[in-house]
């Protein structure tokens, strides 16, 4: 029986394109002038310190931003990286310069196995910040009441069985009481060897010839073997 159900973000309950054609050049432009404005803050100082250790030595204000640039534009999933977008996203959103696409199939499913009683969780490689900050300004509203709690890289990596045994035991739910949604196959992978179920989420594209995983091209179209 299904418990708990983690899903992606990236591709699954938001379009690609948002994130790519929205966030991240939101995050690139602003990127420099953030670091000025605000390297004295401590939450800041205390990710550009990663940013530092990463590089292997430390890094002028400049250097840093050219950097995390870089690793924008490489769409590295680097953890201080992504605590920094977060912080310039959440500026921008109380700005009210964009606000986070969710597909309409994944407020309704979502909702309704929130009713339903199953326990909702997030697992992005954007940071926890960022994932609050898309439900919480998001299409549909405010929907960080449905969710139990969030995941990112601190977790572990996605595409490692590890991570998702860590995120069993943080929610105090058997792997196999456990659904993951995602629409990458390496993470579907992982999912499945730590003992989850999984769906593959196929909204773009042809759905691919085989796999081991059930596809579905929206949430409305995940049933649950016991779904009545």
């Amino acid at each position: 029986m299904i418990r708990a159900i983690v899903t992606d973000i990236e591709g699954t309950t938001s379009s690609l394109s948002f994130v790519k054609d929205v966030l991240f050049p939101h995050a690139r432009e602003r990127m420099a002038a953030f670091l000025r404005e605000h390297s004295a803050d401590r939450a800041v100082r205390s990710q550009l310190e990663a940013v530092n250790e990463l590089a292997g030595r430390p890094l002028a204000a400049a250097e840093a931003a050219a950097l995390l640039i870089q690793w924008i534009d490489e769409d590295r999933k680097i953890t201080p990286l992504k605590a920094l977008q977060g912080m310039i996203w959440e500026q921008g959103y109380r700005r009210g310069d964009f606000s986070g696409h969710i597909y309409a199939d994944a407020v309704r499913q979502l909702r309704r196995w929130h009713d339903q009683g199953k326990r909702l969780y997030v697992f992005s490689s954007g940071s926890v910040q960022a994932q609050k900050l898309l439900f919480g300004h998001s299409d549909g509203g405010d929907l960080t009441a449905l969710f139990s709690g969030y995941f990112d890289t601190n977790i572990g990596n996605k595409r490692e069985a590890e991570a998702y045994h860590h995120i069993a035991a943080a929610i105090d739910t058997a792997p196999g009481e456990i659904l993951f949604l995602s629409d990458i196959k390496e993470e579907l992978d992982a999912a499945q060897a730590a003992g989850m179920q999984t769906v593959w989420l196929v909204r773009v594209g042809a759905p691919p010839a085989a796999g081991t995983h059930p596809q579905a091209r929206d949430f409305d179209a995940i049933r649950f073997e016991f779904d009545d």
